[in-house]
């Protein structure tokens, strides 16, 4: 059996509606976006998420959730930033479209768990939006999959609704077994 590793870099939600200008902005999102370009080389493997709400997601202050409508799908602001290299992308991931539930994990009722190992992937490095939601659940999914998991801090921000969430974020990551690096 081979133990050589395989890393996948997995890109999360970077897309308008999380960016500065957004429907539900992250302060300063798009300064990961260089970032993240340049860590794409690295790695063999990469996989971009979205976001994928239908009008009327549960999430949606409407429909008694927490946030502003966002990433409704076929928007201009569920699309991926354009400052994203799209080159090196090796699988995208559109997250559930159920109305009824809400799913910050790119693992959650996807296949990707499969799709990454089907490519021979052993460990992943999260990076994207947001830290304290989205990023913090699909690096914890990774770990409970199976997969050695790190994420590059650098290459997320915070939504912060309450001030440090994302700071807490990162330290129950790394006390759940993730490396943040």
């Amino acid at each position: 059996m081979s133990t050589k590793r395989k890393t996948a870099l997995i890109i999360v939600d970077m897309q308008y509606d999380f960016c500065p200008g957004g429907a539900l902005a992250v302060p300063d999102g798009d300064a990961v976006i260089p970032v993240i370009n340049r860590l794409m080389g690295e790695y063999p493997v990469v996989v971009t998420t979205q976001d994928w709400h239908p009008a009327n997601h549960c999430s949606f202050v409407a429909q008694g959730g927490p946030w502003p409508p966002h990433c409704v799908e076929g928007t201009h602001g569920a699309e991926l930033h354009a400052d994203l290299n799209r080159a090196p992308i090796t699988y995208q991931l559109h997250k559930p479209d159920n109305p009824n539930k809400e799913t910050y994990s790119a693992f959650e009722d996807t296949d990707l768990a499969d799709q990454l190992r089907s490519l021979g992937v052993t460990d992943t490095v999260v990076v994207g939006l947001a830290t304290d939601y989205c990023v913090k659940h699909t690096a914890l999914a990774a770990k409970e999959a199976g997969f050695g998991v790190s994420v590059a801090a650098d290459g997320c921000r915070a939504v912060n609704v309450n001030p440090d969430d994302g700071k807490r974020a990162l330290e129950e990551l790394r006390a759940k077994g993730v490396r943040v690096v």
